[in-house]
């Protein structure tokens, strides 16, 4: 009997994919060499199934509700949505085309192996210029074995995908002089026992990746060193400097443009993959003129979450002067932070809402703070593994980094607070991550549907005050809502209150001087610093 997928199983499969390309992360950055060696693509993978699971979740959310289980078309058509949406790097938005021809065929009545044939048909048609060696090919031949066991269909593919990555250093140069796999194969590799755990089967022992050690291991110290010379020798005769800049946006926009564009965007650089369908683009590109790629998306349509990386300068770019010992860099949620950070001699990331930062635009970060010694304060719980993924790929390059594991922007205050570069740097890295340890953090945020939380049911627009990350308080105004947090926070003590309030923040002066004024006549002796988040940022509240 053929093998099928209900909605649980795909609910499982987001969860244990999401599991595994968190453990196996470094290890796939690690060998990441093509098509940009640029280190992140198991955390682009890890961001685009995170944002496919959450998308799963938010249907089987939406039916807690009611006495029925949404239907396994539903379910795989919220997961291809997920990943179109949230799709980072190259890999990650074929990713997101493989999953979006799996759902294409589950809705149709197909079984798993039309699903997963279908799913490599559309995701090659998405690359302007496939290329063997990659993980085109290893869905290919996971979608080969799985014809020819349709009632084992997810082992066939798992283990047919395996055989086909064991093969690309023999198909792609720069894979054979690095000793690797493809890094963006042995993702789906992972993706793909993930999926013969969800329907039961037992998972495959563990890939080895070729000159790094097993996936799950600890990358090598010394690891790098086959892919340092590896990446020196020229491909194709060629010295290989590749476009500056990738490109990736959303667009809106039929059919007809987007043929238009793809021809526009092919001759403006490489690397080229447009997934989507029915109106909704996800557009990937590698190019010199990163302007002209955007204003090629808005004769096309809207783009919008446009996001713009510049790759790795080449050596003779890094600065002639000095490096300093130490810097800092931070992960803010609002220009007005970003400010306020850099006056404080901290190098900045912008991360937009719904846009945290690749672990590319990190490493950038931290090659642009341009010191021996590297504090990294990520300000959020959901970075912890891009951030990881930075610091190790920073650490490669010879760079001292330490990650402090701040969840709030208001942790990463209070660590900016206390650095003294003048100290050793285990001191230092002490004293910070024992000031945003000792800073509870809050967000004032709005309830976008009903829902039930660790506080009561919640109705859509009930203003929502979030400690430490848990729903403590429901309101209808806002500042009452603050101020009962306030207290719940204060009620344990409390000697400085740090307000951060963003444009989004409505009424925002009259917001914090009631904050402020709440605070000087009902709790004597504890102090009161407000902040301007600027654009982007929301209500923040830290009690040191």
């Amino acid at each position: 009997m053929p093998q099928n997928l209900d909605a649980a199983a795909v609910r499982s499969w987001c969860a244990q994919a999401l599991e595994s390309l968190g453990r196996e992360r470094a290890a796939i950055d690690a060998i990441n060499v093509y098509p940009v060696a640029d280190g992140d693509t198991g955390t682009n993978l890890y961001l685009t199934v995170e944002s496919a699971a959450q998308a799963v979740e938010a249907v089987f959310a939406a039916h807690e509700t009611g006495s029925s289980a949404p239907a396994a078309a539903d379910a795989m058509r919220a997961m291809a949505h997920g990943a179109l949406i949230g799709a980072r790097g190259n890999s990650g938005t074929i990713l997101a085309q493989l999953l979006r021809g799996m759902a294409e065929r589950i809705a149709a009545g197909d079984d798993l192996a039309g699903a997963l044939r279908r799913a490599a048909e559309l995701a090659r048609e998405a690359v302007a210029h496939p290329v063997e060696g990659t993980i085109l090919t290893v869905a290919s031949a996971a979608a080969e074995a799985a014809r020819t066991a349709p009632g084992d269909a997810a082992r066939a593919a798992r283990e047919g995908a395996r055989a086909a990555l064991d093969a690309t250093p023999g198909q792609l140069a720069v894979l054979g002089r690095a000793g690797v796999v493809d890094a963006g194969g042995l993702g789906l590799v992972a993706v793909l026992d993930a999926l013969v755990r969800a329907l039961g089967g037992a998972p495959a022992p563990a890939v080895r990746a070729g000159a790094h050690p097993r996936v799950g291991d600890p990358v090598r110290a010394g690891a790098s060193a086959a892919l340092t010379a590896a990446l020196a020798a020229p491909e194709d005769g060629c010295a290989g400097s590749g476009p500056a800049f990738e490109v990736i946006y959303l667009l809106e926009a039929d059919d007809s443009a987007v043929a238009r564009l793809r021809t526009r965007l092919d001759r403006l650089g490489d690397s080229l993959v447009v997934v989507g369908g029915d109106g909704l683009w996800n557009v990937h590109v590698h190019v010199d003129d990163a302007g002209a790629a955007v204003e090629a998306g808005v004769e096309a349509g809207r783009p919008y979450r446009i996001r713009i990386t510049h790759f790795a300068s080449a050596p003779a770019a890094v600065p002639d002067r000095e490096p300093a010992q130490r810097a800092v860099v931070v992960v803010v949620p609002g220009e007005g932070l970003a400010g306020l950070c850099a006056e404080a001699g901290a190098t900045t990331v912008l991360a937009r809402p719904g846009e945290p930062p690749a672990s590319g635009e990190l490493v950038d970060a931290i090659r642009r703070a341009h010191a021996r010694e590297v504090v990294l304060l990520p300000n959020s719980a959901d970075l912890r593994h891009t951030a990881a993924a930075a610091a190790e790929q920073a650490r490669t390059e010879g760079i001292r980094v330490a990650l402090v594991p701040t969840r709030a922007a208001v942790q990463g205050l209070a660590a900016l607070a206390v650095h003294e570069p003048g100290r050793r740097f285990d001191e230092d890295v002490v004293a910070m991550t024992a000031a945003a340890g000792a800073t509870r953090c809050a967000e004032l945020t709005v309830a976008e549907h009903q829902s039930w939380t660790s506080a009561g049911v919640c109705q859509a627009g009930d203003i929502l005050g979030l400690i430490d990350g848990d729903v403590a308080v429901i309101g209808t105004r806002l500042t009452a809502t603050a101020t009962a947090v306030l207290d719940r926070m204060l009620a344990a003590g409390g000697e400085l209150v740090t307000l951060v309030l963003g444009d989004d923040v409505p009424e925002r002066e009259s917001v914090s001087a009631a904050l402020e004024r709440h605070v000087r006549e009902g709790h004597l002796a504890v102090d009161t610093v407000i902040y301007d988040g600027g654009r982007g940022g929301a209500l923040l509240i830290g009690v040191e």
